[in-house]
């Protein structure tokens, strides 16, 4: 039997809930991330306001790149999904913390997008990871 090429990164302390999916995937060299919300690891709950949810959401982003070998730097494109577009300062905020060299960021769409049960945002991102 052939080894999948593919394997699925998990997050301690986050996850779908019920749904069988995993909160992202590596093959190769490329990393995909499923939606990652803002739940709080330490509760598995959502906080009730933005900048918490943020704040989380962004370190989910960093343990699911290391989880799956890469960094920060290998980001190439995080799509950002938003419930209220005043969740945009929190974001912004996080983002520059992350990337904070204008000439070194990478790609960046962001969407108005109905999110349920006190979801406020959800990242994704894709990652080319550098192996050396």
């Amino acid at each position: 039997m052939q080894q999948s090429r593919r394997r699925s990164i998990e997050v301690t302390g986050v996850s779908h809930g019920a749904a069988p999916i995993p909160m992202g995937a590596r093959v190769g060299n490329t990393l995909y991330s499923s939606g990652i919300p803002g739940i709080d690891p330490s509760t598995g709950k959502l906080p009730p306001d933005a900048a918490s949810q943020t704040r989380f959401a962004f370190d989910h982003v960093r343990s699911l790149l290391a989880g799956g070998g890469a960094t920060l730097d290998d980001v190439v494109r995080m799509t950002v999904y938003l419930k209220d577009g005043a969740a945009r300062e929190h974001v912004n905020a996080e983002w520059l913390k992350c990337f904070p060299d204008p000439h070194d960021r990478p790609a960046r769409h962001t969407l108005m997008y109905d999110l349920q049960n006190g979801m406020l945002l959800q990242l994704e991102v894709i990652a080319i990871v550098n192996e050396l």
